[in-house]
């Protein structure tokens, strides 16, 4: 009936999932898996399967679309605990830092390249911002101290902010661009400190709605969870201030409250992340043209020289001077502040400004994506190595409803005991549970307690049950069992097999 469209879900199912192949495939490799992504689009664009894609405007709208899942992903899973002692040197590095990085950045592709000041500064602006898909899903990977990826991420949360509204009001021309520079920073703090209240008050409300409302499905709580990010970004848009500052607030603030089925919230907000990074780095890579990145080469190879060895080093020794931060440390922020999809996003604000010079700028900062992804991203562990800034494997967080334990080969069961239920005035040892098998936390009444084999189940006890992946049925049989026939269940016959009613 409608063939256009059984094509494209055909070819946009292939996609995903080719992409979520890709990235074990590329963490074997040891690859980031946005080249992947990147390099699939390329495939799919006018260079391989022929599909033409030139709509600018469209890919800026989406690009930003996803850059708010991603943004609100990052601050749902960041750890308030980690995150306060580091808020200062992260806001710092998104703000005195990102200045630092545009005049360095500018100031070399002006003298070496020949560019003009306005240009030159939007070189400088759109290469300033670390990319929080490629800083979440490279760092997590290593073993690295909290203090370190803390600061990262949220540097990488947090700089996207004033990065786009410096790149606006530089891709600005005519009446717009005439304003003083005194007034553009009055705009600036503004929206700055607009966007991070509109997000405040998102994530307070919210939490508050959350923790209280009875909706009728757990399925529903990360919908709203996320929903409430978008709303941030929303609020803080149609004020005129910075949406994505308020999305990374609100998500903050909602990823550390109390929510109910927050663990599923989590997981949610993960699988969207990891969506809007294969959509956006797929759609990125449709919209280059291949047969123009031979002339960006030299000037990405100049660019990302000066990022990396004189303006990212600088930007965080003038940013960390005050916080205290040892060379070693230093050392390696500079070296980890990795780029992705958020500086080739940016570069299309110009584009659809039709600025001057910003069809090569494009170019050049896809060219650069791609080779200094390459040359930092597959080198931080040992440049963290030789520097001495790796830590021990730490406890994780562990999202008990989104995976089972794989690499202990065993699974968490979750139990409620319904009124009625035979489990009811059972005691823990007489499960006799399979060896493998173990109750290992018992919630009643709103608190958690390790059980002994002598603690008696009660009716609206929830258990949380260990069980190897040998034992798992049997374990299962087991509390079916003992839920219909009590404590003597096999004395009945009774092996918890189903039985069909």
């Amino acid at each position: 009936m409608t063939p256009g469209l059984d094509v494209a879900l055909l070819l946009g199912a292939a996609v995903v999932l080719v992409a979520v192949g890709a990235v074990r495939f590329s963490t074997r490799l040891g690859l980031p898996s946005l080249l992947v992504y990147l390099a699939l689009g390329v495939a799919l664009g006018e260079s391989g399967l022929g599909i033409r894609f030139d709509d600018v405007e469209l890919t800026r709208a989406l690009g930003f679309c996803a850059l708010i899942v991603i943004i609100a992903e990052g601050g749902l899973t960041a750890r308030w605990s980690t995150l306060r002692p580091v808020l200062g040197l992260a806001a710092t590095l998104s703000t005195a830092g990102v200045l630092v990085s545009i005049v360095v950045v500018g100031l070399a592709v002006h003298l070496l390249l020949g560019l003009d000041w306005r240009l030159a500064m939007l070189y400088g602006a759109v290469l300033s911002s670390t990319d929080a898909a490629a800083v979440f899903a490279t760092l997590r990977r290593l073993r690295l101290p909290p203090r370190l990826v803390a600061t990262l991420e949220a540097e990488s949360g947090m700089n996207d902010a004033p990065v786009v509204l410096l790149v606006v009001l530089l891709s600005r021309s005519g009446a717009e661009a005439a304003h003083p520079w005194w007034y553009e920073a009055l705009v600036l703090g503004y929206e700055l400190g607009v966007g991070a209240a509109v997000g405040a008050g998102a994530g307070i409300a919210g939490r508050w709605a959350l923790r209280r409302a009875a909706l009728p499905s757990a399925g529903l709580y990360p919908i709203a969870a996320v929903g409430l990010t978008v709303l941030a970004y929303a609020g803080g848009a149609v004020l005129h201030a910075s949406g994505f500052l308020a999305v990374y607030v609100a998500g903050v603030l909602l990823g550390n409250a109390r929510l109910p089925h927050r663990q599923a919230i989590l997981g949610f907000a993960d699988g969207l992340a990891w969506l809007a990074q294969i959509g956006l780095f797929v759609l990125l890579g449709l919209l280059v043209s291949p047969g123009r990145l031979d002339a960006a080469v030299l000037p990405a190879v100049v660019a990302g020289l000066a990022l990396v060895l004189v303006a990212r080093p600088l930007s965080v020794a003038v940013s960390a001077w005050p916080f205290r931060v040892g060379p070693r440390e230093q050392a390696f922020l500079s070296w980890a502040g990795l780029r992705g999809a958020v500086p080739i996003v940016l570069a299309t604000i110009p584009l659809s400004e039709r600025v001057p010079g910003a069809g090569r700028l494009f170019d050049v900062v896809f060219v650069l994506v791609v080779i200094f992804t390459l040359l930092q991203a597959g080198t931080l562990a040992p440049v963290a190595r030789r520097l001495g800034v790796t830590a021990p494997a730490e406890a994780a967080e562990i999202r008990v409803e989104t995976a089972p334990l794989e690499r202990m080969r065993a699974d968490l069961l979750q139990l409620e005991v319904p009124p009625g239920s035979r489990l009811g005035g059972v005691h823990v040892d007489e499960l006799r549970l399979p060896v493998g098998a173990s109750v290992t936390l018992v919630l009643r009444d709103g608190a958690g307690f390790v059980p002994g084999p002598g603690t008696r189940l009660k009716a609206g006890d929830s258990l949380l049950i260990v069980a190897t992946a040998g034992v798992r049925d049997e374990a299962e049989r087991r509390l079916r069992a003992v839920s219909r026939r009590g404590r003597l269940a096999r004395w009945f016959g009774e092996y918890g097999e189903d039985r069909g009613d």
